[in-house]
């Protein structure tokens, strides 16, 4: 079996792992070990927390953290567990759709199945929130990547208003439903 097969297979289990009515609990790991203890206490896969992983590497969470230390936790993090992981990629660690593509490249070279991806836009001045229609095409991109690499990437798109202070459900919604 190749690696792409297994990455293939364990983005299955991932996506099977999903079933409505049964929250999935995704226990978060910031590092190798972490991910060990929580395979090891039964966790049917492992999530990445961005801001564990940024202060376990002595940065700031919220984007600070740039893409490549980033993802080499991530492969670390991959090749110490058997279960499929899933990636906080913050907000894709890129400034548009074509470097999201390439950090979802990334991750799955890295060996994750799932990303979460936000859509804050740290540092972009005086809005919280990337607009609806670039926040799309980033997720767009992203699905893309994962499409042509032919591994089911399972996306999780974060919406980000109450954590910024930028809407309420509405908002929110309006989000989702776009998204």
């Amino acid at each position: 079996m190749s690696n792409r097969d297994a990455l293939r297979d364990r983005a299955r289990t991932f996506h099977a792992l999903h079933v409505p009515g049964r929250p999935l609990v995704l226990p978060n790991a910031w590092d190798a070990m972490s991910a060990r203890l929580v395979e090891a206490a039964g966790a049917p896969a492992v999530a990445t927390t961005s801001a564990g992983l940024a202060w376990a590497l002595g940065v700031a969470d919220g984007n600070a953290l740039d893409r490549e230390p980033a993802l080499a936790a991530l492969a670390r993090i991959t090749a110490a567990v058997t279960v499929p992981v899933s990636a906080d990629i913050e907000s894709g660690y890129a400034q548009d759709a074509a470097g999201v593509a390439e950090t979802v490249r990334a991750v799955l070279a890295a060996g994750a199945v799932g990303i979460n991806i936000e859509d804050a836009a740290h540092g972009r001045g005086a809005a919280p929130l990337r607009s609806v229609a670039e926040q799309c095409e980033r997720l767009a991109a992203a699905r893309e990547a994962a499409d042509a690499e032919g591994v089911p990437l399972f996306v999780n798109a974060r919406i980000d208003t109450f954590l910024r202070g930028a809407g309420g459900v509405d908002a929110t919604l309006e989000r989702a439903a776009a998204y």
